[in-house]
C-alpha cells in the first residue's frame, strides 16, 4: 500500500498516459466533440487566466497595447508571403461557403445541413495573424512618427493536428501574439530580444521552469522570419518543449504587404517587423515539468487556489466552530497577506464529503498548500500544514499565528524548490558530445535526454541527422556561441558554436 499512487500508470510506467491521467484527475480539460479540440474546465482555465494576467502586465510594462483582429484571413493575404504560406499550408482550416441550406431526406425525414453559397475568395481560420495584422499596419503607418507600433493580441488560432494531445497539441488553442513595427533593423532586433527575455523570466519566476534561451537554426525558424529566438524547456521524460518564441521578421512581411513609411530623410522605407507568442501549451509544459505520480503540482503564482483549508468535523456539535475557524483564517489570509503583490487565493472546502476524499482531490489538483483544522486544533490554536512539493503524507503542525506570519514565505519556498528540482533534473540530462559515434549511440537509448555538441553543419546535414534519429536542434544556446574552438562533431570544421539536440513534443 505504501507504493500506491493516485495516478495510474506512473511516469516511469507510461509517461504519455500518465500525462493524460493527470489532466483528467486534476479536472483541467477534456476532449470535445470537435476532433482535436478541447474544453478547458474551470480549474485549467483559472491557470490560463493567471498566466494571461501576469504576462499582460509585463507586456504593458514594456509599452505594448492590446488590440483584436479578425479570425478569418482572406487566402490572398497568405499568398503575398510565399514562405510563410507554405510553412502553414498543411495546417490551415479553410472556409469556402457562407451559408447552410436544409435538405430533407424524403425517405427518412431527416434534415441535413448542406453548405451553399460558395465564397468568391476562401478564408483561412487564422493559424497566426502576421498577414491580417500586417494589412492593418499598412493603413496605420504613414510616417516615421507613427513608429514604433507595439501591439499584442490575446486570441485563439486553428492548426489541424494529426495527433492531438490536451494542452500540448490541439487543433484550436489559446495564445497571445505580439506584433510590432519599427523604423530600423536595430530597433526591431532589440524588441525581439526584449520579449525573448520576458518569456525566459516568466517561465523561471512564475512557472518555476528553467529554460535554455537560444536561437533556432535556419531549418527550425518560423516561416518567413529572419531570426527566431526560443526558450526550450525539458520535461520529465527528457523531451523538449518549445515554450515560447520571438521572431525578427525583417522586411519580408512589410514588403509583401506594403507597410511603408516616409523616413526622416523624406524617402519611402519599409518597416522592420517582429512577432512573438506563447500559448496554452505552457500549461502542458508545467504539468510535465513538475507533476508527480499523485497528480498535478502547481507553481504558486499560477495556482488557481494557493491555499485550500479543509475543515475536519468528526462531531456535529463542534462542526460550526471548526467551519467558523476555517473561514476566519481564510479571510485573514486574503485580507492581510499577499504573494508577489497579489492577495492570497484561499479556498475553504465546506462540501459534505469525507476528509480523505477532499485531501486527495486537492492533492491531484496540485494546490501548493493544504491546511486541516479540527476541534483539537481550535483549542491548541494550531493548524496542520501540508505542502504539495513534499510527500503527500508529510504534515507539519504550526501555531496559527506562525503560519499567518510565514504563509507567503512558504509559497515562495515551494516555488524555489520546484525550480531547483527542475533545474537539477535538466542539467543532469544534458550531455556534452563531440563524437559522431557517441552521437548515434545516444539516440538508440530510451528517453536519452539532450546532447550539446560543437556544430558547423549545413541545413541539409542537420536535416539528415534529424530525420535519422527523429530529433531536432532545439536551439543554439545564446551563452554557448563563443566557446573554445572545437571540431564540429559531423564535419570536423572548427567552430565556437554549440547546438542542443533533443526529441520534442
Amino acid at each position: 500500500m505504501s507504493d500506491k499512487t493516485a495516478i495510474t500508470p506512473t511516469r516511469a510506467q507510461d509517461f504519455p498516459e500518465w500525462y493524460q491521467q493527470v489532466v483528467k484527475a486534476a479536472d483541467l480539460a477534456e476532449n470535445s466533440e470537435t476532433r482535436g479540440c478541447m474544453v478547458i474546465k474551470p480549474w485549467g482555465y483559472g491557470i490560463w487566466e493567471l498566466i494571461q494576467q501576469q504576462l499582460d502586465r509585463k507586456f504593458k510594462a514594456t509599452g505594448h497595447q492590446n488590440a483584436y483582429f479578425p479570425l478569418l484571413i482572406p487566402i490572398s493575404y497568405l499568398e503575398k508571403e510565399a514562405e510563410h504560406a507554405e510553412g502553414f499550408a498543411t495546417e490551415c482550416a479553410v472556409v469556402t461557403h457562407h451559408r447552410l441550406e436544409p435538405q430533407k431526406d424524403e425517405k427518412t425525414g431527416k434534415v441535413k445541413m448542406v453548405p451553399s453559397g460558395e465564397l468568391a475568395e476562401p478564408y483561412i481560420i487564422r493559424p497566426t495573424s502576421e498577414t491580417i495584422i500586417g494589412a492593418a499596419f499598412s493603413r496605420w503607418v504613414q510616417s516615421y512618427r507613427d513608429l514604433p507600433l507595439l501591439i499584442n493580441q490575446w486570441a485563439n488560432v486553428m492548426r489541424w493536428e494529426m495527433r492531438p494531445r490536451l494542452f500540448l497539441r490541439t487543433a484550436e488553442f489559446l495564445w497571445q501574439e505580439g506584433h510590432t513595427a519599427h523604423e530600423t533593423k536595430e530597433e526591431a532586433i532589440d524588441e525581439t530580444r526584449q520579449m525573448h527575455r520576458v518569456y525566459e523570466d516568466f517561465l523561471r519566476n512564475h512557472l518555476a521552469i528553467p529554460v535554455i534561451p537560444g536561437e533556432k537554426t535556419e531549418n527550425e525558424r518560423f516561416p518567413g522570419a529572419d531570426m527566431t529566438l526560443t526558450v526550450e524547456a525539458m520535461v520529465q521524460d527528457r523531451k523538449a518543449i518549445q515554450a515560447g518564441t520571438s521572431h525578427y521578421l525583417g522586411q519580408n512581411f512589410s514588403k509583401a504587404q506594403d507597410i511603408s513609411f516616409t523616413g526622416r530623410d523624406g524617402v519611402k522605407q519599409f518597416v522592420h517587423t517582429t512577432s512573438w507568442g506563447v500559448s496554452t501549451r505552457m500549461i502542458g509544459t508545467l504539468i510535465m515539468a513538475h507533476s508527480d505520480d499523485d497528480g498535478l503540482v502547481l507553481p504558486p503564482r499560477v495556482a488557481t487556489q494557493q491555499i485550500v483549508i479543509i475543515p475536519v468535523t468528526p462531531k456535529e456539535d463542534s462542526k460550526q466552530a471548526v467551519l467558523d475557524a476555517c473561514k476566519a483564517l481564510a479571510e485573514t489570509l486574503r485580507l492581510e497577506k499577499n504573494f508577489h503583490g497579489d492577495p492570497l487565493r484561499v479556498h475553504v472546502d465546506t462540501r459534505d464529503l469525507q476528509g480523505g476524499i477532499k485531501k486527495w482531490e486537492w492533492v491531484k489538483k496540485g494546490v501548493p498548500i493544504r491546511i486541516e483544522i479540527g476541534p483539537r486544533d481550535i483549542e491548541t490554536r494550531k493548524v496542520c500544514v501540508q505542502r504539495r512539493d513534499r510527500a503527500s503524507n508529510e504534515k507539519e503542525f504550526m501555531d496559527k499565528e506562525d503560519f499567518l506570519r510565514v504563509a507567503s514565505d512558504l509559497l515562495q519556498d515551494i516555488h524555489e524548490t520546484l525550480l531547483a528540482r527542475a533545474t537539477e533534473f535538466r542539467d543532469e540530462n544534458i550531455v556534452p558530445c563531440d563524437s559522431i559515434d557517441e552521437f548515434h549511440a545516444h539516440w538508440a537509448k530510451d528517453n536519452p535526454g539532450w546532447l550539446i555538441t560543437p556544430w558547423a553543419g549545413t541545413p541539409d546535414e542537420e536535416d539528415e541527422l534529424s530525420k535519422q534519429h527523429k530529433i531536432t536542434i532545439r536551439c543554439l544556446p545564446l551563452d554557448k556561441q563563443d566557446e573554445l574552438e572545437a571540431k564540429c562533431l559531423l564535419t570536423g570544421k572548427p567552430t565556437k558554436s554549440r547546438a542542443i539536440w533533443g526529441r520534442s513534443y
